[in-house]
């Protein structure tokens, strides 16, 4: 059971680690750079509720080996795996044997999962699923990461996003769904031309591959407050979503129904299986 103050509150069920479905995972220096310090302060306090750490941006290439070892043991001391984040793109550009090493290293430095994200780069269908096929045999677990705007996933304004055009909703879950097939353990869903960067939210995209595939085999980008809300307050407290580490709390008292707002406050709710019940 959950070790917290003022239990004799009830809350919407959530389940414990390892779990397979309401997964958070959290952002590890990027936007915000902090140490193994920090990090641990943060997983003593919410460590129960952080599923896993994700790098963004090739951060961790700016980072000595032994910090980003250090990260790993310290995530897999409180039962969280790591995520490589999606700058797979990057070492794409130098070729394959590039791609080995960087596989060879990421075992190295403790990762888990090896998320395969094509936001910047032109990757026919058959390339992602021979890299799924490669990441899954050098031992990881593989999280494609799709969307429906070219040039998601870095630091491009408003603007130059709208100026690409968006791919179709249609095309977003049938590549969804191909990937599933081909092994991925989870794909990611980018939130550029969804909700992030966009003049209107666009949540058709979100809503055909939820309805597509269901919730428990794709995770969403939410690293915004209303943005997570919209997902909870629509398809319930068991989506996973990807915050920042900053946000673990208040996401997690939204999916537990202990606070939230004008439309979400009491409203969250989710009985507990028979088997967890007291």
């Amino acid at each position: 059971m959950f070790n917290t103050s003022f239990d004799f509150i009830p809350r919407a069920y959530r389940p414990e680690k390892p779990r397979k479905f309401g997964i958070t995972e959290i952002r590890a220096p990027y936007y915000s750079t902090f140490g193994t310090r920090h990090l641990a302060d943060v997983l003593d306090v919410a460590g129960q509720w952080v599923d896993g750490i994700k790098w963004a941006g090739g951060s961790f290439s700016l980072v000595p080996r032994e910090q980003v070892r250090a990260f790993s043991e310290l995530a897999h001391k409180h039962d969280a795996y790591v995520s490589s984040g999606g700058w797979i793109e990057t070492v794409l550009r130098y070729g394959p044997e590039a791609v080995e090493k960087y596989l060879k290293q990421a075992r190295e430095m403790g990762f888990d999962v090896i998320e395969i994200s094509a936001g910047f780069v032109t990757m026919p269908m058959s390339g992602m699923l021979r890299l799924i096929e490669q990441v899954k045999k050098a031992g990881f677990k593989a999280k494609p990461e799709l969307g429906i705007q070219f040039g998601s996933g870095g630091d491009s304004g408003e603007a130059e996003l709208a100026a690409e055009g968006k791919k179709d909703t249609g095309d977003l879950v049938k590549r969804v769904k191909r990937v599933l097939d081909a092994g991925a353990d989870i794909v990611m869903i980018e939130s550029e031309g969804i909700t992030e960067n966009v003049v209107k939210w666009n949540t058709a995209p979100a809503a055909a591959v939820i309805n597509g595939v269901g919730t428990e085999h794709v995770m969403f980008e939410a690293a915004d407050p209303p943005v997570f809300e919209w997902y909870i307050k629509n398809y319930g407290n068991e989506v996973n979503l990807f915050c920042d580490h900053s946000q673990i709390l208040q996401l997690e008292g939204l999916r537990q129904n202990i606070w939230g707002n004008k439309s979400t406050w009491g409203r969250v709710v989710n009985p507990a299986p028979l088997s967890a019940k007291k």
